[in-house]
């Protein structure tokens, strides 16, 4: 028998539930055209509910054009031509490399799917609101988890779990946290850093001292800096992690790691003061590709946002449901 995603303690109407049920079951292709629904006798029976509550749900339905009624026989599925299934993206904030994913992850669907879009600006408050809101209206839910830095980890665990497994897509961050049976394409900001630096050893040889840019301000994972911190000690050397390059004068031999454009151009700026030279006495290397960072011919490492784009919604449309990690790269240029 049907299976409804009904909860009775639920602060949505027991009507809405229903409809939003069928409906996603239908554009999910769980319900197909010609399947028989459980009569209002044994959907009533079965979920505890009035019968006139099942009546309205099924009017509804039938008004809508999503089911059929037979006379003598009971409901109906009605298919109205290619379901579409419905997602929404939540994302921390839209940035440019947010923007590479959100289109990638658009044109990999080929228009199986509407898309709806939200922010939440680092916030646990308004994404558990946006949660809240919306559960129940849409077949899939992708979310980039990154909250402020101190956000207690139970404000927003609490909604991603309200979010069926089968339902839910983690894109960006991995969450072990969260123990439930997901898709998740992510980044492992410790791991990608501490490999991409290892993979620049022959670079990094000449400079002794190793300087890390991570904004307090900008709520950047932390995992960034362990992954420094471990690359550091186990090649000897001397490290400092800093939230800005304002009040960094630069000494040769010392090589830096900047994740925020504002500090690249400052730290450059000081380089072409002085009598170092980029590439010989200071080196730089940062995250994340932009036009700016290709003409001042800076070594970039980053991971592939179209990559993470595609792969989300590819296995979003063939229903799978397991962990991958996102490919992360390294451009080479003069600047180490």
């Amino acid at each position: 028998m049907y299976k409804l995603k009904f909860n009775p303690t639920d602060k949505v109407p027991k009507v809405k539930q229903i409809v939003q049920s069928v409906v996603a079951d239908i554009e999910r292709g769980v319900l197909k055209n010609g399947c028989q629904l459980p009569s209002i006798s044994e959907l009533s029976e079965q979920y505890y509910v009035a019968r006139d509550t099942v009546e309205r749900a099924y009017r509804e339905l039938r008004e809508r054009g999503f089911i059929t009624s037979v006379q003598g026989k009971g409901y109906y599925i009605q298919s109205k031509g290619e379901a579409k299934c419905k997602i929404l993206l939540l994302f921390n904030e839209m940035s440019s490399y947010k923007k590479l994913v959100y289109y990638a992850f658009i044109e990999a669907l080929k228009g199986h799917a509407t898309v709806d879009i939200q922010i939440y600006h680092y916030d646990a408050v308004i994404f558990k609101e946006i949660i809240e809101k919306n559960l129940g209206r849409y077949n899939y839910y992708v979310v980039m988890p990154h909250f402020a830095l101190g956000t207690n980890k139970a404000d927003y665990l609490e909604a991603l779990n309200e979010i069926p497994a089968e339902e839910l897509v983690l894109l960006d961050k991995d969450m072990p946290d969260l123990h439930t049976d997901c898709l998740r394409v992510f980044q492992d900001f410790e791991k990608d850093l501490y490999c991409a630096l290892q993979g620049l050893n022959d670079l990094l040889a000449k400079y002794h001292r190793l300087v890390l840019i991570l904004p307090s301000d900008g709520n950047y994972p932390q995992e960034i800096a362990l992954g420094f911190r471990c690359y550091c000690i186990q090649n000897n050397k001397e490290f400092c992690i800093k939230e800005t390059a304002t009040d960094e004068a630069p000494r040769e031999g010392t090589g830096y790691v900047i994740i925020r454009e504002t500090d690249l151009v400052e730290l450059v700026k000081k380089i072409r003061q002085s009598y170092l030279l980029l590439g010989r006495d200071i080196g730089v290397v940062t995250f994340n590709e932009t036009p700016l960072k290709d003409l001042l011919d800076i070594t970039v490492i980053t991971t592939e946002f179209e990559e993470m784009g595609r792969t989300a919604a590819t296995m979003l449309l063939n229903k799978q449901r397991t962990r991958v990690k996102n490919p992360f790269t390294t451009i080479r240029r003069r600047s180490l």
